[in-house]
């Protein structure tokens, strides 16, 4: 059996209450255990000459009873939107291969949950899977890898677009703890205890996989990203990585302009502008058209037949479109923008910058010198707003402190929408 790591979350005392149906319940015993036992991520080192880590990060599958019944096929996928598939290949490039996870992987990680007994037999299982379909496909799509790049996950938990969304990971749980406590099966004390477990085993979770995650990252490359202030992320990390004589640069630009690290993890990070548009993952082998011209109108409703013989339905990513990433004058700036920053010019940078977001040169060239801390690091499309709003202000009128600066956020960018 190849190298697996099965990882789930520590035990703690409380859990004996907890899984004590008689003191909170079977509902919430049934729960607890399966918030105990439940692998968090099934970590596979070195699966083959071509990638030193994959890490499959599952959500709490508390529903187990339904999902591995083909009626509730639903079920399963939509758990599935939870799951994350993170590979790391042998440049030490970092990939997000959640779309990769076929109805038959899903089906058989819940089949693998689902079992008590037989744990190594069910792992043997899974890697076939992930050994014979993900890996073959990825071999006959070499030319397509780059479509898969990590463009917008962090390492860090607690933070928009983590790697670690605790929201999904165990809903049912916490929802049926809450109601013991508001039904009065436990006490304010005992929820209290409750709740710092599940943060304190969230927290070392999160540290194990992230430890495993940065041990087979670039070093350099890690240390230059920490210096620049963008914090972990694998999209800045990528764009570094790339291409290592230009890492200095590129950091530096990270460093003057912290609050562009998903911008520039988004737009300069060289993908086929159209990949992400559609989800075209079937089993027979086709790579998609990743032509140069695979935006056309042309490419994409062939796209579009080839999916409707297979009977997928395209999947839209609609924040490109909401922050015109692919608009020929983005597309044009963008371009500007990359030999700029990789030339080391930095006044070119912030003229790109400026005319990429239709906004005065003076607006990126102070946010450049004051670098604010409360900007925090939006999307594209935010970005694209609040500098705007920023435009609009004048000089005088920039905010002065973290609370006036989330007042600006939220007028250019409101909370529905965000």
């Amino acid at each position: 059996m190849k190298d697996v790591e099965f990882l789930t979350v520590d035990g703690v005392p409380i859990d004996e209450e907890l899984q004590d149906a008689g003191t909170v319940g079977p509902e919430l015993a049934h729960l607890a255990r399966s918030y105990r036992y439940s692998p968090r991520a099934l970590v596979f080192r070195n699966p083959s000459s071509d990638w030193r880590l994959f890490v499959v990060l599952l959500p709490l599958a508390s529903r187990l009873s339904l999902m591995t019944n083909p009626i509730f096929a639903q079920l399963t996928r939509a758990w599935g939107l939870n799951a994350r598939f993170v590979g790391v290949d042998r440049d030490q490039l970092v990939y997000d291969f959640r779309a990769l996870l076929s109805d038959r992987t899903l089906k058989l990680l819940v089949d693998l949950l689902a079992r008590t007994e037989g744990a190594d037999g069910a792992l043997d299982l899974l890697f076939a899977s992930l050994a014979d379909e993900m890996l073959t496909v990825l071999d006959r799509r070499r030319d397509d890898w780059g479509r898969h790049l990590d463009r917008e996950h962090r390492l860090e938990p607690g933070v928009a677009a983590s790697l670690f969304d605790r929201a999904t990971r165990y809903p049912d749980f916490l929802a049926r703890l809450r109601a013991a406590l508001r039904d009065e099966i436990v006490d304010v004390g005992f929820y209290g205890r409750a709740l710092r477990s599940i943060d304190l085993r969230e927290d070392a979770i999160d540290a194990r996989i992230t430890a495993i995650v940065e041990a087979s990252l670039d070093p350099v490359t890690l240390a230059k990203l920490a210096r620049s202030g963008a914090g972990k992320h694998l999209g800045c990390y990528n764009w570094l990585r790339l291409d290592p004589r230009h890492a200095a640069p590129r950091a530096h630009a990270l460093a003057c302009l912290p609050a562009f690290a998903t911008f520039f993890a988004e737009t300069l990070v060289p993908l086929d502008a159209w990949s992400g548009a559609f989800d075209d993952t079937g089993d027979d082998g086709d790579a998609g058209d990743t032509r140069a011209d695979a935006g056309s109108p042309d490419a994409i409703a062939d796209a579009e037949r080839r999916r409707e013989r297979r009977g997928q339905v395209p999947t839209f990513d609609l924040r490109p479109l909401a922050a015109r990433q692919d608009s020929a004058h983005s597309l044009r700036w963008s371009g500007v923008l990359r030999r700029a920053i990789d030339a080391g010019q930095d006044r070119a940078v912030i003229e790109a910058i400026a005319q990429r977001f239709a906004v005065a040169d003076n607006v990126v060239r102070r946010v450049w010198r004051e670098k604010p801390a409360a900007l925090g690091q939006p999307p594209t499309w935010q970005l694209a707003q609040i500098l705007r709003r920023l435009g609009e202000c004048g000089d005088r009128h920039w905010p002065a402190d973290a609370p006036a600066w989330e007042v600006l956020i939220a007028s250019a960018v409101p909370v529905e929408a965000a």
